[in-house]
Formats: structure tokens, sequence, C-alpha cells
């Protein structure tokens, strides 16, 4: 027996157990998060005694005597500063590391009420943040400093929250103090807890599966097999291609692979009876890349071949003719790879029988993607599957795709019990799609003044076992490769292949970060070519309103790339070791494919609810709702309740990806606030009490194969610019970033998803990467090379739009994937200018970051 004290309260337990889970699981103190189990991310940070120590690395037994202090223990003032100066300065996005943060900030303040960025930079070093890129916590907790040093009394938050005033995130106090209720922190009675048996090889034909010893243990109330499915054994975001479970007799695809489903009594016992499952292999030799799986001896890996989709841009004239009487061509290939999103929040479930069917608690970027898919599953009408949002602790693309929500449901299912499924981190790492690796052959030109004349290009992506967004992310990869520039000589290839690779699907930047890096680098050497600086190569060819873009769409009047490029201008100096680079990005699906935002307004109790089933997954809808919502119904915030994502009580509002919800929801969202309001005139609200008013945006757009001579291929657009400077030991000095994203709907939102989308761009760019042998990857959390606080730069970001009125969500058009797209060519041609190497692959090689790089 050991005795301890959390947060006050003095506790005896005989269990050996980590102190993570002691807390979570007996105490249900749900502040300290399991993002890693491994001591790695720090989002289970604790004081043990006054020091910051991971949970999860502390065992009870050495705890005897020892003081232990979570955020649920902080005394009300200090819970009032942190939570009030997280807010203010936007330091909250998913939320899912910020109570370890605050733990690690209160072990800095205690010992110093004045640090240095340095001193606090170094404190949080140890809490990994994939969101904000780190700028906006660190002025958090200096501002946290102030308050305490000074005694400062926290203010009260102004009443209005009208577009043109600057306001807090709805959730985000609440994420702070750890009250925000993520997927792993709902407890059911009786709830029993279920794990997948994965492949122990990539490509292999299951023999047999002999379950007859695990089902004999006495915690285990279930295996689940193939043939146990009700359904079909088939799902699929886009293309049903993917085994629900592996059957005996079938080969394997990839690592991730679950052969049987194993549900438990108890969470202690799960991996036990996982180990009394008995499955016999053929091993089989894995494709490991498109050029084997392309090979005409190749396996076909699916039915339907090795070929998921052939993508084709041409425009204009054919550009092997204009390359002939262009002043200067560039050809070069460029190779990225596949890399890891590592969301804080590993992926869970948690399921229950409701009536004849399911409700399920998720975390995911579409609640309604995966009612479709889970009744596919169970063979159950979509309506008999309910499921509601949880707060999602990021996703970045990579909670568009099924984890863990069909598991859990097919194991309530056929129990009839409440299961939870939660993957560790190291098969999330295993298990979710990647970023495409891609190789890419690209030629560009212009003339003898630096005008883009042509570019022709072939993309071969790596899409992995399974379809997951493939398409769609080469159709992307393929729409933007001739970058935000006035020409039209393009002819843009792309194929998808199937490997043994883990699945690849979105990844904020959608395919466009890959093709940016290579026709970003072709134009500095182009601009090399023609004797003059990169920035002014790139003014002379920027798109601006009126112009056609490379895809054949008519800029409209929002369009401020030249603005962004006069004000990076005063910033850039060719003479020091500077990179600067260009992007665009899509707000919506486009590309001929239905999309559409939903909201209904109701009014409930006197007050206006907001129902909308979009995902919030950090980048701030609900800031943008909330306004849009008191700006048109001349409100306050008090007034108005924005509803968590529900099957049953909000709309389908499309899944959050492409940068689309600010737009297409914001703009459902004004238009059934304005029918409401058209119908209140000037009574209260209280007035239409039980009315509901529904509010429906639709962008039609053309396909890619389009034969328009300008095809609407996007609803918007948005345009950044990023400036990448050097010290003189090579690392990372400064990055100044100029965005046009329409209306700033809140601007320290704004700011906060640039800066996160620059860090994250750097670490694609220098750090980060994904490992494969063999198709088995090689990554652990900590050796994924994601930045950290004391590596991230300062980052200065300007923000500009014309004055040119968007009717639709009031002018918003989203920055969230734009954000990350020109990181990593700025960063390659800052590098290219100090010592003249070239660099055609990601991460960069030849950098004192690559020589740090994990192994």
């Amino acid at each position: 027996m050991v005795e301890f004290w959390v947060n006050g309260q003095s506790v005896r337990t005989d269990k050996q157990k980590d102190l993570l889970n002691f807390l979570r699981d007996d105490l249900h103190i749900t502040s300290v998060k399991d993002g890693c189990s491994s001591g790695a991310c720090g989002t289970c940070s604790v004081l043990v005694d006054g020091v910051s120590r991971r949970a999860c690395t502390q065992k009870l037994e050495r705890l005897e005597g020892k003081h232990i202090l979570t955020v649920e223990g902080l005394s009300d003032r200090e819970k009032a500063v942190y939570g009030h100066c997280f807010a203010i300065c936007g330091a909250v996005q998913c939320g899912f590391c910020i109570p370890g943060m605050v733990i690690s900030a209160k072990a800095l303040l205690d010992q110093n009420l004045n640090p240095t960025e340095a001193e606090i930079r170094k404190a949080i070093k140890g809490n990994i943040c994939r969101c904000t890129g780190y700028v906006k916590i660190v002025e958090a907790i200096a501002l946290s400093a102030k308050y305490f040093r000074e005694e400062i009394s926290v203010p009260v938050q102004p009443d209005s929250a009208l577009l043109k005033d600057e306001i807090i995130r709805p959730d985000a106090i609440d994420k702070v103090l750890g009250k925000a209720v993520f997927t792993d922190d709902i407890y059911l009675d009786g709830m029993c807890h279920a794990t997948a048996i994965r492949t122990k090889y990539p490509r292999a034909k299951v023999i047999k599966i002999d379950t007859a010893k695990a089902a004999a243990h006495p915690d285990c109330v279930a295996v689940i097999t193939a043939s146990d499915v009700p359904g079909s054994n088939k799902h699929g975001h886009l293309v049903k291609d993917w085994d629900v479970l592996i059957a005996e007799g079938d080969i394997t695809r990839y690592v991730g692979d679950a052969i049987a489903l194993v549900v438990s009594k108890n969470k202690e016992t799960l991996n036990e009876i996982c180990d009394l499952v008995d499955i016999a292999y053929q091993p089989l030799t894995p494709m490991t890349s498109p050029v084997d799986s392309l090979k005409p001896d190749a396996p076909e890996l699916h039915e339907k071949g090795n070929v998921l989709s052939v993508q084709h841009l041409k425009r204009g004239r054919d550009p092997e003719e204009v390359f002939k009487t262009s002043a200067h061509v560039v050809t070069r290939h460029y190779s990225t790879p596949f890399t890891e999103h590592a969301f804080m929040e590993t992926e869970c479930a948690v399921a229950y029988p409701e009536g004849g069917g399911i409700f399920l608690y998720t975390a995911s970027q579409s609640i309604f993607d995966e009612q479709r898919e889970i009744a596919h599953v169970l063979g159950l009408p979509q309506e008999d599957i309910h499921i509601q949002s949880t707060t999602v602790g990021g996703g970045f693309g990579g909670k568009e795709d099924m984890s863990v929500q069909h598991h859990a449901a097919l194991a309530a299912y056929l129990t009839q019990k409440p299961v939870k499924v939660k993957l560790s981190r190291q098969e999330s790492i295993f298990v979710h799609p990647k970023r495409h690796a891609m190789e890419i052959n690209m030629t560009s030109a212009c003339d003898e003044n630096g005008i883009l004349t042509a570019i022709k290009a072939e993309i071969i992506s790596d899409t992995g076992a399974y379809a997951s967004l493939g398409g769609p992310v080469l159709q992307r990869a393929c729409t933007h490769a001739g970058g935000p520039y006035n020409y039209q000589n393009v002819d843009i290839k792309g194929t998808a292949v199937y490997t043994n690779n883990p699945p690849a699907g979105a990844f904020r930047g959608f395919g466009v970060t890959q093709s940016v890096f290579a026709v970003e680098s072709n134009i500095n050497l182009l601009a090399e070519m023609v004797g003059i600086s990169p920035l002014e190569f790139r003014k002379r060819n920027a798109i601006k309103p009126g112009d056609v873009l490379p895809n054949g769409q008519i800029a409209d009047g929002s369009t401020a790339l030249v603005e962004c490029l006069n004000a990076i201008e005063p910033y850039y100096d060719p003479k020091k070791p500077m990179g600067l680079a260009c992007a665009l990005k899509n707000s919506g699906l486009g590309v001929g494919v239905p999309d559409t935002g939903r909201c209904i307004a109701s009014v409930e109790d006197g007050k206006v609810r907001i129902r909308t089933g979009a995902a919030r997954i950090g980048q701030g809808l609900d800031a943008v709702i909330l306004k849009i919502a008191c700006e048109t119904l001349s409100c306050h915030p008090s007034d108005i309740i924005i509803e968590q994502p529900d099957t049953v009580r909000t709309p389908n509002s499309g899944t959050t990806t492409a940068s689309r919800q600010s737009l297409f929801t914001g703009e459902a969202v004004r238009q059934a606030c304005q029918r409401l309001m058209e119908a209140k005139g000037a009574q209260a609200f209280g007035s239409i009490e039980g009315k509901e008013f529904y509010g429906e945006y639709t962008c039609v757009t053309d396909p890619i194969t389009s034969t328009k001579k300008n095809p609407v291929s996007h609803a918007a657009y948005g345009y950044g610019v990023q400036l990448v400077e050097l010290d003189e030991d090579g690392m990372i000095k400064h990055v100044t970033c100029a965005y046009d994203v329409g209306r700033v709907m809140n601007r320290t939102g704004a700011e906060g998803q640039i800066e996160g989308g620059v860090v994250m761009g750097l670490g694609y760019a220098l750090t980060e990467n994904y490992p494969l042998t063999d198709s088995v990857p090689q990554a652990t959390y900590a050796k994924l090379g994601l930045f950290r606080a004391d590596q991230s730069p300062p980052i200065k970001t300007i923000l500009v739009n014309r004055d040119f009125k968007l009717d639709m969500a009031y002018g918003a058009k989203g920055v969230g994937e734009l954000a990350t797209i020109p990181t990593a060519p700025a960063v390659s041609s800052a590098y290219y200018r100090v010592d003249g190497k070239f660099r055609t692959s990601l991460p960069l090689s030849d950098t004192p970051y690559s020589q740090k790089r994990p192994k």
C-alpha cells in the first residue's frame, strides 16, 4: 500500500500501474492527457512536489508521501489568470496539450516570475504542441507571469462578438482548465475495452486464426473476426477497398491491417488476451514503392490493379513546343516523403447500443462520413447510427478516415455492451493514413524578361495500401502545380499507385505542399537565369484580379497575392541568407465535387442555438461561427449556444477539409441567422421560441477535365508568401509571412493558424520523416523530428486583403492549409543562397538540422 496526495487529497492504493492511468482511470482526473505513454509529448505533465514530471513515467510505488498537482488543483486565482492569458493570447487551438503546458508554466513561474522568452521556451520544451507553433503559448506564459508579478486583476470579457471585435475562442478557457471533454475522457458504467490484433507482416496470407484460448480467458467478452461482421467487411472514405478485418485466406496489405478484434472487461488484460489469439501467416514480398507496384509482373494489391487514380490537367499549347522558343528552361526531379500528422490526441471512440442501433462518441473530421461508413459495415440504416462529436485533439487531415470508430461500433453492436477503442501512440503511427510521398519530374520555362511561359510535370504518388483520399490529393497536387501565376501552357499528369506502405490520405496542404515545393524551387532557378531576384520574378508573374490561373480559373477581385509580395518586400534583402516562396490554396472541395455547408439556427429557452455538423478540430471555427451569428443577429455572445456536431441534432456540413468550413459553414450560418432575424423583427428571441431556420450554401464547380475556356475549379483561393532567414550558424533565424485570407474574422486566431502552419512546414522541410524498412514504419513519437518550443523561430505575420466585397460568410476564405504550403521551398531557397547546393528532396540534406535529425 502506498499513500500520496493528489490536489491536496490523500490517496491510498495498492495498485501497480503508472500515475497517468491511475489519475485517469481510477480518479477520473482527465486534464492529464495520454498523448504518447512514453514520456515524449508532455500532455500528461503534472507537478510532483513542485517539479514538472510526466505522469506516464511515474510508477505509483515510487510516490510514497509525494504531492501531485494537476490543473484541477490550481488555486482559483491561478485558474483565472492562466485561463484568461492563454485565451486572450490565442494560445489554445485543439487544446489537448494545454493543461500540460500550464503545469510546466506553473513549475517555471513558481520559481521565476520574470522569465525571459528563452527561459519560457526551455521550460516547455518537453511539451509538444502540433497546432500553435508555440508563439502564442510563449506570449501567454509571459502575460501570466506579468499578472502574477504585478497582481493584476483578471478583466471581465466584453460581451460583444461583432465582426469588428477581437474575441477569445468560446471553448478556450475550458480547454485550458481541462474541462473540455475528449473521447478518452468518457467513462461509462460497465464499459468494456477493445483493441485490434494487427498483422505481423505488411503483405502476408492469413492461413489460420485460432481464438479458442483467448475466448476462454475470464475477462474475454468476445474475439471478433471477419466472419462476424454483419454487413460489409469493406469500408473506405471514398473507395470501399479497406478491410474491416482480414479474413482467413485473405492477404494483408500493410502493417496496420486488423486481423481480429478483442473485447475485454478490463483494459489491463487486453494485451494478455490478444497474446492468446494464434494466427498463422504465409509471408509474401511487399510492394515497397510505386516502382515495384507498376512492374508488369507485380502482384495486384487490389481487384482493379495497382493504379488508384490518374489525373491530367492540360491547357493551352503543348509545353514541349513552348519550351523550344523559351529563353530559359529548367528541369528537375523532386522527392517528398511520407510524414506523420502527429496530432496530440490519438484516435479513440466509445460506442454503446441505442435502440436497434449504435450511439458513438468520436473525435473526427466528419461524423456524417462515419455514420455512412459504419451503417455499411453493420448492415443497418444510417439513421440507426447516432454519432456525437466530442472535442477533437487535432486532425490536420489525419482524422478524415475511420480508424477506431467502426471497430468500436462493431464490438458494441455484437456484444450489446458499451465499448471503448483507443489507439496507442505507436498504433496510431502505424495505422492512420500519412502525407503522400511523391516523386515529381517538373520542367518550367520563362522568356528573357522572366515571364513564365509553360510548365510540364509528371507526379507519381504513393497512396499506400488503401485509397483513402489518394485521388483528390492527387487532383489538388495537379491543379496547383502551376503555382499562383498567370500563364496558360500547362501539361500536368499525376498517377496514384497502391503499395504495401501505410495508406496515404489527407494532410494539411492536401498534395499542394508537394507540388509547390517543386514549382517554387524551379522558379528560383529561373530567376537566377534571368538575373533578377526571386521576389522580382514572382512580382512579374503574380496572379492579379481578372488574370487567369494555370488551371484556367479567372482570379476574382479579392485576389491579393501582389499585396502579399508588396508586404514582404520591406523585409527582403537579397544580400542576406533568405529564401522566398509563394502559394495558393483552394477553399472548398471544388473540381465538380458536390460541396455544401448547412446550419440550423433554432430558438430554445430564449437562446439561439447554432447547429451544424462541421467538425471543430482546433482551427477556430467556433469563433468564426459566433462572430457571424452575432453580426447577423445584432446580439451578444451570451445569446448564442453553439452545439457540438450530432447526426440527430445538426445538419451535415461536410468534412472539415480543404479549408472550407469558414466559407461554407460560415455562409450557411449567416443565411440561417438572417432568416431568423427576419422572422424575429424587433421582438425578443423568445417571440419565436421553438422555431428553426435553415441555411445552406453550395458552390458549383467544374471538373478537372472541363473543356470550358475558364472553368471554375474552386469556390475561392487564399494566397500566401513566406520569407525565411537563416542565422550565421545556418539555423532558422526568423520567418516573415504575408497572407491573403479574405476578411480576417479573428486576427489572433488567424495568426495562430499561420504560426502553427509555419512550424509544421519547418518540420516538413528540415526534421520530420517517416522511415520505412520493407514497408514497416520505423518511427516512434520521440523520433518523428517534431519541432519543439526551443527550436521554433520568431514568426511575424502580416494579414492583407484587397478592398473587395465577398458576399459569402462576410468574406472569409480560410487559411488552415495555406499556412504550411510555402515553407519548405522557402527554407530550401535560403540554404541554396548560403551554400549553392540545390536540394530537391525533403527533409533537406546537409543542414544543421539534418545533422541532429533522429535516426
